[in-house]
């Protein structure tokens, strides 16, 4: 039995889509960011860091892991699903993995910052990240113009990286110049334990009175009118 302590976060959904894909029993512990339960001495016990999300599995003596990328690893590992065995190919999903950990996510997560919740607009933040965002969403566009996936079947480089591409407009960088790009995200969109994923342990709520979240709800429903 895997524990899983989350929250409505899209490094939090990498974990949550991939319990979900893998179809394995596990016990949904939510963590409230806001109430600061990351920082808490029984949390810290599992993850010193004070982030999520972590998971604990008990049948292996209570272990824990944390950081969301070394969660997919080992629970792709130990179920033998969305990691390659082979060296090559389990080397070329990591690759992909990684690419999401050192790339997208600090710099979409920056440019959500400055562009979002900074208190003073610095127009060249707000460009620096953006850029160095969209740089990096080309780089998936290249990849995917000849892949249907990151890196051969869905794995979970795919699941890492769209977990945060899927948000791409709350940092104002905006994917209707990359036809490859739309067409992976439709296809990961998709599939059922993705949607069940992402409303683990709640739906995201973003502010912006309602209008953000309609927006998320869009980005990600296939078909969705983007525009409405």
């Amino acid at each position: 039995m895997i524990d899983l302590y989350t929250s409505a976060t899209p490094n939090g959904w990498k974990a949550s889509i991939l319990l979900e894909e893998l179809g394995v029993p596990y016990t949904l512990h939510a963590i409230s960011l806001s109430k600061g339960d990351q920082k808490t001495p029984d949390f810290l016990k599992i993850n010193p860091n004070g982030r999520i999300p972590a998971i604990v599995d008990r049948e292996e003596g209570d272990f824990a892991v944390f950081e969301s990328g070394a969660i997919m690893i080992y629970l792709a590992e130990k179920y033998g699903r969305f990691l390659p065995t082979d060296r090559k190919g389990r080397s070329q999903v990591i690759q992909w993995v990684m690419f999401q950990m050192g790339g997208i996510g600090p710099m979409q997560g920056q440019a959500n910052v400055f562009f979002r919740y900074a208190p003073e607009k610095i127009p060249y933040a707000i460009d620096r990240y953006q850029t160095e965002t969209k740089r990096l969403y080309r780089v998936l566009e290249s990849r995917l113009a000849d892949h249907e996936y990151l890196a051969g079947d869905y794995s979970i480089a795919d699941i890492a990286n769209w977990s945060w591409v899927s948000l791409h407009y709350w940092a104002g960088v905006d994917v209707d110049d990359l036809p490859h790009v739309q067409r992976w995200m439709k296809a990961v969109s998709s599939r059922p334990a993705v949607q069940r994923g992402i409303v683990i342990p709640e739906p995201l709520v973003l502010d912006d009175g309602g209008e953000a979240v309609k927006k998320m709800a869009r980005s990600m429903l296939v078909g969705g009118d983007k525009k409405d």
